[in-house]
């Protein structure tokens, strides 16, 4: 297919009840991963990840993202552990901000989003490696916490972040940073400058770029848009900039493998495509066949 990690995002609109059989599915089709998403009022993704590595085999699967503003660091990594003890090497944990109105809704926005980031990373990935814990932050309190049950291996923690400060943040003490949909090789290569001056500053061995991407297989324009119009004109919105200059798969099947190798050039080792529209198995079926 190609040295690219491709996986699928299990979009959110779908009912969990979906969430099994599409995992399989694309097991059976040779993706590599599976991504799960967590926004206020949808699902869990920690009990989305479980289902979805249960009813696969070798599928890797990623947390796209759980707010930090919502967990104690401690009850996290408990969470994260069962999980990466009966999946070893197959769990990805996706952090991030939260959207600060959601994070408003329910009363955890923090005084400060970078600090609950990176303090819930660093507290997390210790308990994870087993040691006993004691971090009294700005925004984190742990005070000599150790796992009875880490994992044998750490599962790796990425972060879903957008701002300058937060990517410089992740490249200092994240193993990857996923870069939200729309965003195409111009944006992915300004992002890793602001990555690359964080991982100047920590210890990380090394760092995943993950890029999530809208996906839809057709020749048809018109029903191209039909489908996607809404979602894609949303998205523009929140990165602030027009519809048409989102980077997206959304188009023939045979614009795909140079799509996912602009985006292998600007530094993207994970491509994870979000099927849009109303079989999101014939999309993911349709992209990997064109990548074969």
């Amino acid at each position: 297919m190609t040295d690219t990690r491709i996986g699928f995002m299990f979009d959110r609109d779908r009912a969990p009840e979906e969430l099994a059989g599409f995992a399989a599915t694309v097991e059976a089709l040779g993706a590599d991963d599976l991504w799960v998403v967590e926004d206020l009022g949808w699902t869990g993704a920690i009990s989305a990840a479980t289902v979805a590595l249960a009813a696969t085999r070798t599928l890797r699967v990623g947390i796209g993202i759980a707010p930090v503003a919502l967990r104690n660091p401690a009850v996290l990594a408990m969470e994260l552990a069962t999980v990466a003890r009966i999946y070893p090497e197959r769990l990805v944990a996706g952090l991030g901000h939260g959207v600060t109105q959601w994070m408003r809704q329910v009363g955890a926005a923090p005084a400060s989003p970078l600090a609950r980031l990176e303090e819930s990373i660093v507290a997390t990935r210790g308990l994870l490696a087993g040691d006993t814990v004691t971090l009294l932050g700005r925004e984190v309190t742990i005070d000599g916490v150790k796992l009875v049950h880490p994992p044998a291996v750490v599962p790796p923690i990425v972060t879903g972040v957008v701002k300058p400060k937060s990517l410089a943040l992740s490249g200092r003490v994240a193993d990857g940073t996923i870069i939200a949909e729309g965003n195409g090789p111009a944006e992915i290569t300004a992002a890793r400058a602001h990555i690359d001056l964080g991982r100047a500053e920590g210890d990380r061995p090394a760092h995943e770029l993950i890029v999530f991407a809208y996906l839809h297989v057709g020749d048809d324009p018109a029903l191209a848009a039909a489908e996607t119009g809404e979602m894609v004109s949303g998205q523009a919105s929140w990165l602030g900039v027009p519809p048409e200059s989102l980077f997206t798969l959304i188009g023939p099947a045979a614009d795909i493998p140079a799509k996912i190798s602009a985006l292998r050039d600007a530094g993207a080792t994970t491509v994870i495509l979000r099927p849009l529209g109303a079989d999101p198995d014939a999309q993911a079926r349709a992209a990997l066949a064109a990548l074969a």
